[in-house]
């Protein structure tokens, strides 16, 4: 059974940093398909970043420029560097991947990290 973890968020000050990690375990493919969504109170689950085959990544409109996504040297592993935050980035991050080879399409999500921009 395929798991993700997540780690890396906390408290920040307005304008700082914050790198989220995500290993998955549990399965010996690839998992070239992930990304990472968050959900702030109230408020429904949005995609921020994704990384799919070929590297291919694609951002929230409101983080370009300031998020970036990549992957860890160790296999299936995920990175969301977050730079120049705003409070309204304030939000529980969840990690998510795409298991290959499933048809209808299977997800995995993570626990989340909460993340927490202070003003």
């Amino acid at each position: 059974q395929v798991q993700l973890v997540e780690s890396g968020g906390g408290l920040v000050q307005a304008g700082g940093s914050l790198r989220l990690s995500c290993a998955a375990s549990g399965t010996i493919f690839s998992l070239n398909d992930m990304g990472w969504y968050r959900q702030a109170p109230g408020k429904q689950r949005e995609l921020v970043a994704r990384i799919t085959g070929g590297d291919i990544t694609n951002y929230l409109d409101s983080v370009k420029g300031r998020f970036t996504i990549s992957r860890g040297n160790a296999k299936n592993t995920v990175y969301l560097q977050m730079n120049s935050l705003k409070p309204e980035d304030t939000a529980v991050y969840y990690c998510n991947a795409v298991i290959p080879f499933t048809l209808p399409r299977v997800e995995v999500w993570g626990q989340g990290t909460l993340v927490t921009v202070s003003s």
